[in-house]
């Protein structure tokens, strides 16, 4: 795949850095699937999807905090991503903004083998995996994810990263039917991780294996970032070298900081039945089984469960939902 032109980073008529980015090959692009893995629950003060259609992301990079606003370029460059950056980050962000937009990404050797997949790569054709480059960002929601239902890890995150990061530069994003500004909010940085008391990470729905595993990842926080720029199998295993981050924590990182196309989550507790239930209409299938059903995708084994997941092909529930803990009233 060649890779579009390069442009530099220039100065926004409305503040910030600007650069416009052409996906290569000309073909489909879903902005919105290439960015949503990053997004953690509706609250997520991170991430959010305005109202206007674009897409805002608040994270921290080795140059500092920095908000990025992406969304599809109007006529006459219609195709292409308008973007801009703000704060002291906002020149790495427009610098990496090919990697997270999926120019590395290259998914002409995928073909689908199975009727849900093909369904799915002809509705959704403008999938890309993207990359971020960054890995706290990544591993620790991940990590407040183990062993908990969804709404718990996400009310997690965004709790601490509302009370301890601080507010995103730049200007405030619109959402909802009625636009009203929602300040977004760049994650803490490692060493404030580091500080959170034991009794605030209670109050969070938090418990000591998962915020013990999160204080030994950040105070090693140079070495975890490091793993973005390895090879998959060597990023995950960099990962694990941390006690608490196993197999389903390293694939759900590097499947976003490394745009890992081959990466699948093994230990999770629904995804085998859903491929099974997709792929070979199994919905009691284990890890072993869901590994030989994606066999035919080597490669790109994390892609074919994307699409699966698009396809909304998914066995109907039969077992009641995980309950809700609440630490804080324990």
């Amino acid at each position: 795949m060649t890779p579009a032109p390069a442009t530099t980073p220039a100065p926004s008529p409305s503040g910030g850095l600007h650069r416009r980015w052409t996906p290569p090959g000309g073909g489909p692009y879903d902005l919105a699937l290439v960015l949503g893995p990053l997004r953690r629950g509706p609250g997520d003060p991170t991430f959010q999807a305005a109202a206007d259609g674009s897409f805002w992301r608040a994270t921290r990079t080795p140059a500092g905090p920095a908000t990025l606003r992406a969304a599809p370029a109007p006529a006459p460059h219609a195709g292409a991503v308008e973007a801009q950056a703000w704060g002291p980050g906002a020149e790495w962000l427009l610098d990496h903004l090919p990697d997270l937009l999926g120019e590395a990404d290259d998914p002409s050797t995928f073909t689908p083998r199975h009727r849900a997949v093909l369904t799915a790569y002809r509705n959704r054709p403008g999938l890309r995996l993207c990359r971020t480059g960054l890995v706290l960002e990544s591993l620790i929601p991940s990590v407040l994810e183990q062993k908990v239902t969804t709404v718990e890890a996400y009310r997690a995150w965004r709790l601490l990263v509302r009370k301890y990061g601080e507010p995103a530069p730049g200007p405030t994003p619109t959402s909802g039917p009625t636009p009203t500004p929602t300040r977004l909010h760049v994650m803490p940085d490692a060493r404030t991780w580091a500080m959170i008391p034991s009794w605030e990470w209670h109050k969070a729905g938090v418990d000591a294996k998962r915020s013990s595993t999160i204080l030994r990842a950040v105070r090693v926080a140079a070495r975890m970032e490091e793993a973005a720029s390895m090879e998959p199998e060597q990023a995950a295993a960099r990962l694990q070298l941390i006690p608490g981050i196993g197999p389903w924590t390293a694939a759900e990182v590097i499947q976003r900081t490394n745009g890992a196309p081959d990466a699948v989550t093994v230990g999770d507790l629904h995804l085998p039945g859903i491929v099974g239930h997709a792929l070979a209409n199994d919905r009691d299938a284990d890890d072993e089984t869901m590994l030989k059903l994606l066999t035919p995708y080597a490669g790109h084994r994390h892609r074919a469960i994307r699409l699966i997941l698009l396809s909304g092909h998914t066995p109907p529930r039969r077992a009641p939902r995980m309950p809700i803990r609440n630490f804080a009233g324990m």
